[in-house]
């Protein structure tokens, strides 16, 4: 596995808009791909040409392995469901595809890197909330997306 960066930013509030589904860890391929079909067609725009565009879940239950999937991105169009990420601190790992098309499986890395080995040594924990951000950076020659987690800082004891 690539070396990978977790850098801590301070976002502002911002309001999303698209689409919800229940989601899970067996289905999330196959449930993106569906969901980002009908997001795009709400929008009445072609995959690829709704920049930035975010891939949120939240409310993961680790007995289930259900979470809550969300689409869309800063465009209100045709009555989509709005959705406000708060202005706080968060992290941010920035991926690049395998073999140039192959999301999936460094996505997957960069979550597995930041639950399992970054958070267990930070001063942070998550906060149940993580999205995949793309801009023009995703459909460049050499694309590159971020993966933002919601985190705070723990509590002191």
């Amino acid at each position: 596995m690539p070396s990978l960066e977790v850098n801590i930013e301070y976002i502002e509030q911002q309001t999303i808009y698209g689409l919800w589904q229940k989601s899970n860890d067996k289905t999330i391929s196959k449930d993106i791909k569906a969901l980002s079909k009908q997001y795009h067609a709400v929008v009445s725009m072609p995959k690829g040409k709704v920049l930035p565009y975010f891939v949120l879940s939240r409310n993961y239950n680790e007995q289930s392995r259900d979470f809550e999937l969300f689409i869309g991105s800063v465009n209100d169009k045709n009555s989509l469901e709005s959705y406000v990420l708060p202005a706080s601190e968060y992290a941010k790992i920035t991926v690049k595809p395998k073999l140039g098309f192959l999301w999936g499986a460094s996505i997957g890395e960069a979550k597995q890197y930041f639950y399992t080995k970054w958070l267990l040594t930070s001063s942070f924990e998550a906060l149940n909330l993580e999205y995949e951000y793309h801009t023009e950076r995703s459909t460049e020659k050499q694309p590159a997306i971020d993966i933002i987690f919601a985190i705070r800082r723990k509590a002191i004891n």
